[in-house]
């Protein structure tokens, strides 16, 4: 059954959070890019997110020698704090060990921005986590999508909207940096992860 796995308070170290928005028709898309980089944090591990619990989709895994929960909440982007609050308070884990990784429209397409904690920057996701915690103390892997190509698209449409072939592959490579930067945060290493990963 899909509810049967036990989860043992406690033995978590670290909750890893990709952002996005569950469903087949927003797959591949730009505001997909925190599920994406799950996607490749839970490859390295060799895990596959698909237990479902927290209102969402999750898996344990060994990530840097750390034990985590890797979680893509289901609940719609605007929502992603209802799920990221009963994980954390299931395993009792401070904000300062929950990592989110989501998208960022001020970025060029493939570069990541690694900070230690922060505003929501406008992102519906961070703005709905923050409010739910009550806390903005949250380290996060922000994913460059690149910015809207004319002043005249619609955010809504740009952010759901699919990346070229180009800027695919430029994806493929910052989801794998995101997934080296995160075996540093949960070792302590975020300085390191910013030195390394901030400038790429």
């Amino acid at each position: 059954m899909l509810f049967s796995d036990k989860f043992s308070a406690g033995s978590v170290e670290w909750l890893l959070v990709g952002l996005g928005n569950p469903g087949t028709q927003y797959d591949g898309t730009r505001h997909n890019t925190g599920f994406m980089a799950l996607d490749c944090i839970a490859q390295k591990a060799g895990v596959k997110i698909d237990r479902l619990k927290f209102k969402g989709q999750c898996a344990t895994a060994q990530v840097g020698g750390k034990k985590v929960l890797l979680l893509k909440p289901a609940t719609f982007m605007n929502l992603s704090g209802q799920s990221v609050t009963e994980a954390m308070q299931f395993y009792k884990i401070p904000p300062q060990r929950v990592i989110v990784f989501f998208d960022d429209i001020s970025l060029p397409c493939g570069r990541l921005r690694i900070r230690r904690k922060g505003s929501d920057g406008g992102h519906n996701g961070m703005k709905n986590i923050i409010y739910l915690t009550g806390s903005d103390q949250f380290p996060r892997v922000k994913i460059g999508i690149g910015a809207k190509p004319t002043p005249e698209w619609d955010l809504a449409d740009w952010v759901l909207s699919r990346f070229s072939e180009a800027d695919a592959a430029l994806m493929r490579e910052s989801t794998e940096h995101a997934a080296e930067a995160a075996e540093l945060m949960v070792n302590d290493q975020t300085d390191q992860a910013m030195n390394q990963y901030n400038t790429k």
